[in-house]
């Protein structure tokens, strides 16, 4: 029940992505759900992967390469995915950021108020 909830919401967090930034395009709430789906398996399964594999660019950028990798896997999706577009790595970058906070908000509501 958590898993599908907290699907939702993230899907819902693409949709205010779009709403907030012109960037980023979300073409209906089955292209978010779609995305929100590939997006946590690209950071589920290929985001360890470029971690491991840049950590000394991102030692030496005081991690602020994870920026970019974050911004990676936004676009990534982006990629291979209909109804769902970003329009470069700069709006990837954003848009990522965004989709970011709004995931912490939903973690943290998860945390405090739904599942104590």
């Amino acid at each position: 029940m958590k898993l599908i909830l907290k699907w939702l919401l993230s899907a819902a967090a693409l949709l205010c992505v779009a709403y907030l930034y012109p960037g980023v395009v979300v073409g209906s709430f089955g292209a978010a759900m779609k995305a929100a789906l590939v997006i946590g398996l690209f950071n589920m399964v290929l985001r360890p992967v470029l971690v491991l594999l840049t950590l000394p660019v991102t030692l030496v950028t005081l991690g602020l390469f994870l920026f970019v990798i974050n911004a990676l896997m936004f676009w990534a999706a982006s990629g291979v995915l209909e109804g769902f577009h970003v329009q470069g790595f700069g709006a990837a970058l954003l848009g990522s950021l965004i989709y970011s906070v709004l995931g912490i908000v939903i973690d943290s509501v998860f945390e405090r108020l739904l599942f104590k």
